[in-house]
Order: C-alpha cells, then structure tokens, then sequence
C-alpha cells in the first residue's frame, strides 16, 4: 500500500512540474504557439462562437427594447412639458395684453379723473349678430350706471349706455347701424396767427357710421372753416349728456353736403371696435338744468350749490343751437 501511496504522490509531484515547465515555457513571448495551444485555442473560439452570437443576440433585442422604452417615457415627457410650456406661453402672453391694456386704461383715468368720474366695467357679451351695435358690461343700477352715459376706452369714446338692469348695462356702440342719437363734436383745427399755433374748435355733429368705409360721419360744419387730414375730433359736451374733451377720432376727409351750405368729415376712430374686453363708464361731476343750472351729482359733492351764472348759460345756449341744427346732439 505504501508504494502504491508512494507512486501517486510521485505522479503527482512530476504532473506539478511538467505542469510549471509548461506554464514557464508558453508564457514568454513566441514567435509561433505550439500545437497543442492552437488546438486548445481554435477549439474554444468555435465553442465560443457557438454560444456567443446567439447571447449576443437576445442582449442586444432586449436591450433595444429597454431603449425603446426609455425613448418612449422620454418622448412623453417631452410632450407634456411643451404642452405646459404652450399653456403658460399663453397665460403669459393673455396677462401681458391684460397688463397693457389696464395700464392705458389706468393712465386714461388719471388724465380725466380731475373733470368726470369713471367707473371700470368689463365686457360680458357681445352677440355676433350685433357684433357692431351693442356690448353688455358687467355693471348697472347697482354700480350708479345710468342711461345715456358715455362709455370710453383707453384710446377714445366707443359708445352711450342704452339701457340699464340692476346688475349689467347694454351699451350702444357709435358703429351701430340703428343709432339715433346725435353727438356733438368739436375738430381740434389749428392755424398759424403771428407765428402763433392758435387752435380753433370747429363743432359739428356726429351723426352715422359708414359700414363700407369704416369711418364715423360728422355733418353740420359751417362752410368756409379750413379742416386737413389728421386734425382730432372731440366730444364738445353742447349737448348735455356726453363729456367734452372725450377723445372720438381723427379726420379723413372733408367734402361739401349736397346743397353746399355745409360740410362733411369723415372720422377714423380712435378707439378699436374689434377688441373690446374692459371699458369705463363716464359720469359727469355736473348736469345742466334746462334753466342752465350746473348741479353737481352726489358721487361728485354732495351739499354744493348749483352753480350759475355765464358759464352755465354757455354750454346751454349752444347746446339747444346744436340740438336744432343736429337733430339731437349729444
């Protein structure tokens, strides 16, 4: 037994050192491998070649799909965050023309403050079968809105108030076809005295609107009076009911009536019909009696004393002037 013990521990002993001999010998560098390592090489790369293509494979189709995927999540939330993106870029662009608009409302308010009271009302409906008649604001009785009182916008005048409920009014606009309220105007004309600017109110009446041209009709000015292109027209408060100095437009033209007695402007308005979203609502501080009283409103003093005396008497008698000669001017 102890040879046979003795012989396996020989055999193994020389299976260690031919095995070292081997490993010292091919791992120095060669020029050509022996037989038995290319054998051993040529057999695991078919072996290898075998197994790995198909596992490559499989990898790479699952790993496709793991892309797919993540492309997918990525495209998704790609389109959600533009979809915000759109959503605020509206919010922000509507805010900025809210924030526009406000502001010249607000810088309107503050140049007439001193003479009228206004009172800020948004636009609640607007009926496309009477798209250029009337509007509908969201103030009335409650809110101290009253028939006949002019409503502006930042840029001009765009109408009266028509009719009145508790809680909203119906405006009429001055490009309604069915108007028949009159409004009497003055053109800021101007003209050189002295090397002087001297300007010179040339009144007239407003009296329709030309749906083909877009242009207010202004009628019942006096023959002779030199108006140009670009001059302003104005509200001249002769009336009684609208404001003076209420900005209306700017002229166009200027063409003799059909017996040449007088003349006839034509207005582009100032204010834009088109976008009407919030307007304000004009109350004079006063009223004139048809004695010629000037009495101040309760929003604007209460306890004053009517005023007289020739300013009074003066919007008064040419009002009447230009009621008879304009068929009711406002």
């Amino acid at each position: 037994m102890s040879f046979f013990g003795n012989k396996r521990l020989i055999i193994v002993l020389v299976g260690l050192v031919l095995l070292i001999s081997v490993v010292g010998f091919t791992s120095r560098e060669r020029v050509n491998l022996t037989w038995p390592e290319m054998f051993f090489k040529d057999t695991f790369s078919v072996v290898q070649g075998l197994f790995y293509r198909p596992a490559q494979a499989v990898s790479g189709f699952f790993q496709e799909i793991e892309d797919a995927y993540s492309v997918y999540e990525e495209n998704k939330a790609l389109k959600a965050g533009l979809d915000q993106y759109a959503r605020l870029t509206a919010e922000l662009h509507d805010l900025k023309a809210e924030n526009e608009r406000l502001r010249k409302e607000l810088d309107a308010k503050n140049k007439l403050k001193s003479s009228y009271n206004l009172r800020f009302a948004e636009v609640v409906a607007r009926n496309p079968d009477t798209w250029n008649n009337v509007i509908t604001i969201d103030l009335g009785l409650k809110s101290g809105i009253k028939k006949d009182m002019a409503v502006i916008t930042s840029k001009g005048m765009i109408g009266r108030v028509q009719s009145v409920a508790n809680f909203s009014a119906t405006v009429e606009l001055l490009t309604s076809y069915e108007r028949r309220n009159h409004i009497s105007a003055d053109i800021q004309a101007s003209q050189i005295v002295d090397g002087k600017t001297v300007y010179e109110p040339i009144s007239g009446v407003i009296e329709e609107y030309d749906p083909q041209e877009r242009l207010l009709v202004m009628r019942k000015i006096p023959w002779g009076k030199k108006i140009e292109p670009k001059q302003q027209v104005i509200t001249s408060g002769r009336g009684g009911v609208v404001p003076r100095n209420l900005p209306i437009g700017y002229i166009v033209r200027v063409v003799p009536d059909d017996y040449g007695l007088t003349q006839t402007a034509y207005i582009q308005p100032s204010a834009d019909f088109s976008q009407l979203s919030e307007v304000m609502v004009v109350e004079r501080d006063f009223t004139i009696t048809p004695n010629g009283e000037l009495i101040p409103n309760q929003s604007a003093g209460q306890g004053q004393q009517p005023v007289t005396g020739g300013k009074a008497a003066t919007p008064h008698s040419t009002g009447t002037s230009s009621a008879a000669n304009g068929g009711g001017g406002q």
